[in-house]
């Protein structure tokens, strides 16, 4: 009984990918948040933190497997974790392994000032198109992409982009150029999680854009 019992509370817990679902979409921004507020704050080198974040990855894909061979766990797990997973990650893997991933390969194979814009990409473009896409996304461009989030995604993204290179104090008018290649890349990227988790394709094909974008414009050492 007290078994059918949480399976029912884990239920109502879960929501499902066309749920307007704030608290993950607050989670997801702070904890990425508190993350690159602890590499600032802390001066950590960027292959330190790059270690931590590939250590908690893979520490977070261990508990993943294990929860999905065993049950008990699983319902522990979806106890704790239910306000902020989908009904779809109840018995497949959740999308935190592969953001702690992604942030992680962004840090390690791209420069840190680059590394960082696109990890922002991640924690904030993403909730926003899904937010956006949610409440008006009506305009379907792909399966579960709509017209309406990635034009919200894409001003997330170049907002970003501008205040990041003024904060770097480039201000060049070229800046607009950048930031708004830049948005598109971001836009591209979070389009390809049809073949892969958007916490990977987010912060490693952005990195990778706009580190080729770099080379013609020469803002980022």
């Amino acid at each position: 009984m007290s078994r059918n019992i949480s399976a029912i509370e884990t239920e109502s817990q879960l929501k499902l990918r066309g749920d307007l679902h704030l608290l993950r979409k607050a989670w997801h921004m702070g904890t990425g948040l508190i993350g690159l507020g602890a590499h600032i704050q802390l001066n950590m080198a960027k292959e330190e933190t790059a270690t931590i974040l590939l250590t908690l990855a893979l520490s977070a894909f261990a508990v993943e497997f294990l929860r999905m061979k065993f049950e008990k766990m699983n319902e522990v797990v979806l106890k704790a974790m239910g306000p902020f997973m989908r009904e779809s990650e109840r018995n497949s893997m959740s999308g935190f392994p592969f953001y702690a991933l992604g942030a992680s390969l962004s840090l390690f194979f791209f420069s840190e000032k680059i590394a960082i814009l696109s990890v922002l990409f991640l924690i904030f473009s993403d909730p926003i198109s899904s937010i956006f896409g949610v409440l008006y996304g009506k305009d379907k461009i792909l399966p579960n992409k709509s017209l309406q989030g990635s034009l919200a995604g894409f001003v997330t993204c170049y907002l970003i982009t501008l205040v990041y290179l003024l904060g770097h104090g480039i201000q060049e008018f070229d800046l607009i150029w950048f930031a708004m290649i830049a948005a598109m890349i971001g836009v591209f990227s979070e389009l390809l999680s049809i073949f892969l988790d958007d916490n990977l394709t987010i912060p490693l094909v952005s990195g990778l854009g706009i580190t080729v974008l770099n080379y013609f414009f020469l803002y980022f050492n």
